[in-house]
């Protein structure tokens, strides 16, 4: 049976260099917000990235960018422990607080995750939510726990595969259809999947492309 559901991404050469013009303009850290009263005006388009701790949302932005530290990158689980928001043309990017382990105060991660909880269902500029997956292990149940919010809040994410140089060639293909199992569950995923290394650079170009479409 050839496999169809959530073919990943391939933008042809016009958007890629739509995206990668919009890149290459300035990307300017704008605040850090710890509350919902504290989110800027919801004046234009955002788009988000969530994930795991750990799964890398700050050095795939910092990649994005192209700049090497504009969102702060750690290999501490739970580092961002805000929304940061981030300028870039007429948008907005947002790293959200990692979900799940954290080496923080069970108080802290719980109050963190209600503020992430909270923007995903209460923003009415956000346009994609990216959801960051680790190649190398697929969508865990910690996962499961934000698509299914995703889901109920109506919120359209597309997965974005991150670690890749991290798999062989030889279970690349398994790899994905693990995540394809588990994305088809769920009637908010975006049915495209973006495979990404932050390291290689490999699909950098097509997630900007992606971004710069939206």
């Amino acid at each position: 049976m050839v496999q169809l559901p959530f073919p990943v991404t391939q933008p042809d050469a016009a958007e890629i260099e739509t995206g990668r013009k919009m890149f290459a303009g300035e990307t300017q850290f704008l605040k850090g917000v710890v509350a919902m009263s504290g989110l800027p005006d919801a004046d234009r388009p955002e788009v988000c990235f969530a994930g795991r701790s750990n799964v890398g949302k700050s050095t795939l932005i910092n990649a994005l960018t192209g700049r090497k530290a504009i969102a702060r990158a750690s290999n501490t689980p739970g580092r961002t422990q805000e929304i940061n928001y981030f300028t870039l043309a007429d948008r907005y990017l947002v790293d959200l607080p990692g979900y799940g382990y954290a080496k923080a105060p069970v108080d802290v991660v719980a109050r963190w995750q209600a503020l992430l909880k909270a923007y995903l269902q209460g923003r009415p500029t956000l346009r994609r939510a990216f959801v960051l997956i680790d190649a190398r292990h697929g969508v865990k149940d910690v996962d499961e726990e934000i698509l299914s919010l995703l889901d109920s809040a109506a919120v359209t994410f597309q997965a974005v595969l991150t670690k890749a140089d991290k798999v062989k060639t030889a279970d690349r293909e398994k790899a994905l259809d693990r995540t394809r199992a588990a994305l088809s569950k769920h009637p908010a995923a975006f049915p495209e999947l973006i495979v990404t290394s932050s390291e290689t650079g490999h699909g950098i170009d097509v997630l900007r492309a992606v971004i710069a479409s939206l």
